[in-house]
Order: structure tokens, then C-alpha cells, then sequence
């Protein structure tokens, strides 16, 4: 595995992003291929996650850098660090093209998602993150 493997999406799911936005389709939609893509790479057992949100986080992160115009999540919904690095991903897309990551930074993240286990991305705990979102949308209500 080459180390600019994590931050870089596959040919396929950005060609089924694009697909997705000549369709008309929302940018959730569209950003669900890389959550997709990420969720494989999991379960392929490229690296781990610590939880289904962190498969999310990171699958989003890529959409946003491949151009996706997905907005950053709304005040007092996500940590303000999260919603900076969504606006921070955002800008890197409107610059053109993702910009090198280092090697060491690039060489860490992998060695540090690596140590994670691959539970995040069952079945399982897809479903119970999925069960658990649901009942808070219906609260809100």
C-alpha cells in the first residue's frame, strides 16, 4: 500500500459521484460513495476505525477534497475543530487539486489507523449507529 492511499479516492467512486451530481442528485448522495468506498477499505482490512463515525468523518473528508459541494455541518452540531476542518476541506477542493501531503504525516495517520480494528465497519455496528441516528432524528421532531 502506497502511503498517499488513504487520502487519495479510487477512480471508480469518483466517477460514481459524478454520475450521481449529472443525475441531479443531492451532494449526501454523492458523498455516500466515498462513505462507501471507506467502509471497503475497512472491511478489506487497508485500515481500521475506531467507530462508524470515524469511517463517516473520513469518507466525507474525501468528498469534500474531491470536490463535492457538501456544506460544512451547522453550528452547535459537530465540534467547532470539526466543523474547521470540513471548511478547510472545502477550500482545498475550490484551490484545484489536492496539494502533497507530507510522507511522515501521511506514513502516521496509516500507522495509527492501522492499530484500529475493523469492528467499526461491521454489520453490527453499522446498524446500531444507524438505529441510534434514526431515534435522535425522530425527537427532533
Amino acid at each position: 500500500m502506497r502511503l498517499g492511499d488513504i487520502a487519495v479516492p479510487e477512480k471508480k467512486t469518483i466517477k460514481r459521484a459524478y454520475k450521481d451530481k449529472a443525475e441531479g442528485k443531492a451532494p449526501s448522495t454523492q458523498a455516500g460513495e466515498f462513505v462507501r468506498e471507506e467502509i471497503e477499505h475497512v472491511r478489506e482490512g487497508k485500515h481500521g476505525v475506531r467507530s462508524p463515525q470515524q469511517a463517516i468523518a473520513i469518507g466525507l473528508s474525501k468528498a469534500r477534497r474531491a470536490g463535492v459541494d457538501l456544506p460544512p455541518p451547522k453550528k452547535g452540531t459537530t465540534s467547532e475543530a470539526t466543523r474547521k476542518r470540513a471548511e478547510k476541506d472545502l477550500e482545498k477542493a475550490q484551490e484545484g487539486g489536492q496539494s502533497k501531503t507530507s510522507a511522515t504525516r501521511s506514513r502516521a495517520t496509516l500507522k495509527a489507523l492501522k492499530k484500529e480494528s475493523g469492528t467499526g465497519a461491521s454489520k453490527a455496528a453499522l446498524s446500531k449507529h444507524a438505529k441510534a441516528v434514526a431515534s435522535r432524528r425522530r425527537k427532533q421532531t
